[in-house]
């Protein structure tokens, strides 16, 4: 069979003009779901009579909950997001800590990202959705490394992406991991930490 006549999987196709509006619906009634019921009592029923598509509509196009929750991730992974540019690399990374800072810091902002990271433990289709997710967003962060080493504030080599992963991770692992709670000041001191870290080159490449 060739790749023009093959069928697609479902929750792979990007709908484009009129019907886009049909998979942002679709996504929003996803991202309520998710919040509302967790990945386990996500139905195609529940998307279906909360997005106002039809049921039959639905299953053609993403084919199950698995198919929902990757589309919208990847969904999510085509916004016009861009890192922060505060004019130095201290700066930046409190930006960014601080938003995640916001989105897992009270129990409405990271209830439906919550439940995508629930999800991946339990489909690894939308575990690859939120991976690609999370790498696309990273490989835009690395832009604040980038400009911090072109200004002089980082050594040359410095491994940009895991910069961007270590002002990140003390968060999410007290977000998800150890459930305590996470505010600014926190947010601040870890980007602190960071930056003070990329200056001494901890983070350029190991001698062998």
């Amino acid at each position: 069979m060739s790749t023009e006549s093959a069928a697609p999987t479902p929750g792979t196709v990007r709908p484009g003009g009129r019907t886009a509006r049909t998979r942002s619906a679709v996504r929003d009634a996803v991202l309520t779901g998710l919040a509302e019921h967790g990945y386990p009592g996500l139905t195609v029923e529940y998307v279906a009579e909360r997005s106002g598509i039809h049921k039959t509509t639905v299953y053609r196009r993403w084919g199950s909950v698995e198919g929902l929750v990757a589309d919208a991730l990847d969904l999510a992974g085509e916004d016009a997001w861009t890192p922060p540019d505060t004019g130095n690399l201290e700066g930046d990374l409190r930006a960014l800590a601080r938003e995640v800072a916001e989105t897992f810091g009270s129990a409405s902002a990271a209830a439906a990202p919550t439940a995508f990271i629930a999800a991946a433990f339990q489909s690894e289709r939308a575990a690859q959705a939120l991976r690609d997710f999370y790498t696309e967003r990273f490989a835009r962060c690395e832009t604040v490394v980038r400009r911090a080493v072109d200004r002089g504030e980082a050594p040359s080599g410095t491994d940009a992406a895991a910069v961007v992963r270590a002002v990140s991770a003390p968060l999410f692992f007290r977000a998800l991991i150890t459930r305590e709670p996470i505010d600014t000041p926190l947010a601040d001191q870890t980007a602190t930490a960071v930056a003070a870290a990329v200056r001494t080159g901890a983070y350029l490449p190991a001698r062998r």
